[in-house]
């Protein structure tokens, strides 16, 4: 790609990787880490021609839930029965019944990956959307609640 001066790198992240859920950590954790090197390497490969795009699908109908694709762990702590031991069982019963359309989705992976200005993160899904407009309305909600302390830790050189 360096030598064409061109490409499209296109890392698979989540909803997970826009924030997290309980129950789901530790796959959270990793898709946050697709985010983190793919906002870095779309600015330190754009100069060369080559774009990077996060991919977040929220819930789509696939193998993720079932026996074949979601294990859990046996040993079950009963101070989370209502935190991640509700996650663990609710999502047996949503499996099958998330909105996304998985033909849709690989509708949207070719487009994006036949665009000529493709972004850097791609939110697939309303329920994606939905959960990144929620955070930032949290996040903007946080800011204003601790702006005076957010600010309040420059140096005083600095201040102005």
């Amino acid at each position: 790609m360096r030598k064409q001066r061109s490409g499209h790198i296109i890392n698979l992240s989540s909803v997970g990787g826009l924030a997290g859920f309980t129950g789901w950590g530790l796959y959270c954790s990793t898709k946050f880490a697709v985010e983190g090197i793919t906002e870095s390497m779309a600015s330190e490969l754009a100069p060369l021609g080559i774009h990077a795009t996060a991919v977040e699908p929220g819930f789509f109908r696939t193998d993720f839930l079932d026996s074949s694709s979601l294990t859990t762990s046996k040993n079950i702590i009963a101070d989370y029965a209502e935190t991640a031991g509700e996650m663990r069982s609710q999502m047996p019963l949503v499996n099958k019944k998330q909105p996304g359309s998985a033909e849709k989705l690989s509708q949207a992976f070719i487009m994006l990956a036949n665009s000529n200005h493709p972004p850097v993160h791609l939110m697939l899904g309303k329920d994606t959307l939905n959960v990144y407009r929620q955070k930032i309305e949290t996040m903007e909600k946080e800011i204003k609640e601790w702006h005076d302390i957010i600010t309040s830790t420059d140096h005083d050189d600095l201040a102005g």
